[in-house]
């Protein structure tokens, strides 16, 4: 069974050689897909230099937003089941071995893998927590952590739905489309090291997630 990993990257010039070495070592049968999504502070120059290694590597000319890099890498993936690997130190990839086994047996098509939010800062963490209890009254799912990055779904539930989303609001879309297409969420427990720099805020993109479920909870 073949994994496509999918790295979306904005401006990851510290971490994201670290992040693919540790996606590379991952002893899963697997291709390595990054979407450069128009950085400016290095990270073009660290990815070229990559270049003809076990990564390939998409380009965008200018920053598009999450969503899009995430499309862009969907469409060049060849591999029976997908997963999102954000380009800083938050995850360990290593995880990807635990969350794949399910699929595996069987037991489900999409896989979600649980955080452990005790270090995270309080306006996130409530964030994070309030967002999933949404999605729980509105799917009337048992779910615990909606908004991880680690999402590994089969290629064939992905290939049901189009991504519309362009930035962060990615993370309840997907996970509201594949709830509505009738797909039983398994969870696992991850690794997760949160970090003190993150592009998201709570504030701005809070509401827009928010909607977002709700948008598709109403949608036939």
């Amino acid at each position: 069974m073949k994994l496509s990993v999918l790295i979306p990257v904005y401006n990851e010039r510290e971490t994201v050689r670290a992040v693919l070495e540790r996606v590379a070592s991952v002893p899963l049968e697997k291709e390595i897909i990054v979407v450069d999504d128009g950085s400016s502070d290095g990270t073009t120059a660290v990815l070229q230099s990559l270049e003809g290694e076990q990564y390939r590597t998409i380009f965008h000319p200018e920053n598009q937003g999450k969503g899009a890099a995430i499309r862009t890498a969907l469409a060049a993936a060849t591999g029976d089941v997908v997963v999102i690997q954000d380009a800083d130190l938050e995850y360990d990839p290593a995880d990807f071995v635990a969350l794949l086994e399910p699929i595996e047996r069987g037991e489900s098509k999409v896989v979600y893998g649980v955080r452990s939010l005790h270090h995270q800062e309080l306006i996130r963490r409530l964030g994070n927590v309030f967002l999933t209890l949404v999605t729980r009254i509105l799917f009337r799912v048992s779910l615990h952590d909606m908004e991880t990055c680690y999402k590994m779904m089969a290629k064939e539930v992905v290939d049901q739905f189009t991504i519309e989303a362009s930035g962060f609001e990615i993370e309840p879309e997907i996970t509201a489309k594949i709830l509505k297409l009738g797909y039983r969420i398994v969870e696992v427990p991850i690794a997760y090291t949160p970090r003190r720099e993150r592009k998201l805020n709570p504030w701005t993109d809070g509401p827009h997630a928010l909607w977002t479920l709700v948008k598709y909870a109403l949608r036939k």
